[in-house]
């Protein structure tokens, strides 16, 4: 990719945590891990529930993790096998005071992606996956709610086809018109769900 300034893109590098912010060379006490901690540490945040969704089926998958994810990608996960994965999450419960639980609906809507050769944004829209993931973070008690723990997830795995022909929405589906295309599977089933569903 060549931007408009012609200048390469920066490429980041794999992070461990003990990097140190500095002032004029001197380090001062702060890590980087520290910054980690400070800033995702809410697992229940809409935004960091959705990355932390990402990399649950990332695990699942095997994909390599040291691959940096790239919120530009057209898609969220690639495999091996070349299957692209869109990752969509949901939760009845969330980070701000609540009467009852939210609905859980997942956007579907199509998106024009970003053509990094010629730095411009694809006049088309679609869905640019071949699989979607589909993660309801189904648990429903705040005191024992958490997101580490497989057994609060359920996954749903579609093939994007599907969605394309869905003759409601397109740009949402409900939780009970998604269990009307597809069962729910735990952790342990997501991986072979995928592969079932693929294409390829």
């Amino acid at each position: 990719m060549i931007n408009k300034l012609n200048l390469p893109p920066i490429k980041a590098t794999q992070k461990t945590g003990e990097e140190v912010i500095t002032n004029n060379g001197a380090k001062t006490e702060f890590s980087l891990l520290d910054f980690w901690r400070w800033s995702v540490s809410d697992l229940i945040s809409n935004a960091t529930r959705g990355i932390l969704a990402e990399f649950i089926v990332g695990t699942a998958l095997g994909i390599d993790m040291r691959a940096l994810r790239d919120e530009w990608d057209a898609y969220d996960l690639i495999t091996e096998e070349g299957i692209k994965i869109e990752v969509k999450s949901s939760a009845y419960i969330q980070c701000w005071d609540q009467k009852k639980h939210s609905a859980i609906t997942f956007s579907i809507r199509k998106t024009k992606s970003w053509d990094y050769e010629t730095d411009t944004r694809i006049k088309e829209s679609k869905r640019h996956a071949d699989i979607y993931v589909f993660c309801h973070l189904k648990h429903t008690d705040q005191e024992t709610i958490d997101p580490l723990k497989m057994e609060q997830w359920d996954f749903y795995v579609l093939p994007t086809s599907r969605l394309d022909n869905y003759e409601r929405s397109q740009s949402s589906i409900t939780l009970n018109s998604l269990r009307k295309l597809t069962d729910a599977k735990p952790y342990s089933e997501l991986k072979s769900a995928i592969v079932h569903a693929s294409p390829k």
